[in-house]
């Protein structure tokens, strides 16, 4: 614990910049050789836990990238080889991977991000069984993960809870309106929900088991891309982790940078955000560990296809990420 406490209160007065130089290895650098390509596309999310990816642009030009874009997560995909690295939830990795889609997960940042809110009399996850429950359509993240917190309490997600989508509203609105019962929100939803005293949070993924023990958020990459660009991906990671590390060590600064370059609307939903989630995991955790286990719960709820031992063979690939915990083992 004293050495995570060390390097935390080390990194506390380092700017991106900064941290570049002091946790960068510019000799591992130089034995790379320079990335096989300069350019490379990110997306442009709403969600302000994946912090990392939009703090990055200092530490990415460190590795030699010269043109970062930001292009929006409704009209590019990584599948599509439009855009060259995302991160999202383990679920709906997952799930796109059984669907076919050529990604590869790359590794795991922190736990946390979602929260699951119901309104009176509704105080645990059992309450649900019967209630109605705001989703953007079946086979979203939200729908996924609801579906095993309710199989994990004896529940039949497919009997026991009435789902429900709009094309006309958002599913927090929905719930935000009383037209249903529970919703699971994610930064900045749970932020507003709060802010705008509405519901109660029966479960919080960054703070209750099992789901604190997991990996949530997942950084992948076109799986092509990644098989071309060995050095190019090797840095890209290293400047995200980098990147995570400062959201750890320096919320404040990241929740500015956020706001400054557009990335957040709020400052206080976005401090909010980086002072609760773990950063730090992606050092702690086995991202492979954490694959296995939402494949599983998936499995178990009749949401996967394929096996979770396929799942992990096929769709994943941790080498880049265990020569950076070496390197970046300060």
């Amino acid at each position: 614990m004293q050495i995570i406490q060390s390097r935390r209160d080390f990194l506390a007065g380092l700017s991106a910049a900064g941290a570049v130089s002091a946790l960068g290895a510019r000799a591992s650098l130089a034995a790379e050789g320079p990335p096989e390509t300069t350019t490379i596309r990110l997306i442009q999310d709403p969600n302000i836990c994946l912090a990392p990816g939009y703090i990055a642009g200092d530490l990415l030009r460190a590795e030699g990238f010269t043109e970062i874009r930001y292009l929006d997560s409704e009209h590019h995909s990584v599948a599509r080889s439009e855009i060259d690295f995302d991160m999202v939830s383990g679920v709906s990795l997952i799930a796109d991977l059984d669907a076919g889609q050529p990604l590869t997960a790359l590794a795991g940042i922190h736990s946390g991000c979602y929260e699951l809110f119901a309104h009176d009399p509704i105080r645990t996850v059992t309450d649900l069984k019967g209630k109605r429950i705001a989703i953007r359509r079946l086979g979203h993240p939200g729908h996924f993960f609801i579906a095993i917190m309710a199989a994990q309490v004896g529940l039949d997600p497919q009997t026991d809870i009435e789902w429900v989508t709009s094309p006309e509203q958002r599913p927090m609105e929905l719930f935000a309106d009383g037209k249903v019962d529970a919703f699971l929100g994610f930064p900045p939803e749970p932020q507003e929900l709060r802010a705008r005293k509405i519901g109660r949070v029966i479960l919080d993924t960054a703070t209750d088991r099992p789901w604190s023990q997991y990996l949530c958020c997942i950084v992948f990459g076109n799986r092509e891309w990644v098989r071309n660009h060995p050095v190019a991906t090797k840095r890209f990671l290293r400047a995200t982790l980098k990147a995570a590390d400062i959201c750890a060590a320096e919320p404040e600064k990241a929740a500015r940078s956020m706001v400054t370059d557009g990335f957040a609307p709020r400052y206080d939903y976005a401090l909010q955000t980086l002072t609760e989630l773990p950063y730090d995991r992606w050092r702690e955790f086995d991202p492979g560990d954490s694959m296995r286990f939402y494949a599983l719960r998936l499995h178990e709820v009749g949401m996967l296809k394929s096996s979770p031992n396929q799942i992990l063979a096929e769709g994943t690939d941790w080498r880049f990420l265990n020569e950076l915990k070496r390197e970046l083992k300060t």
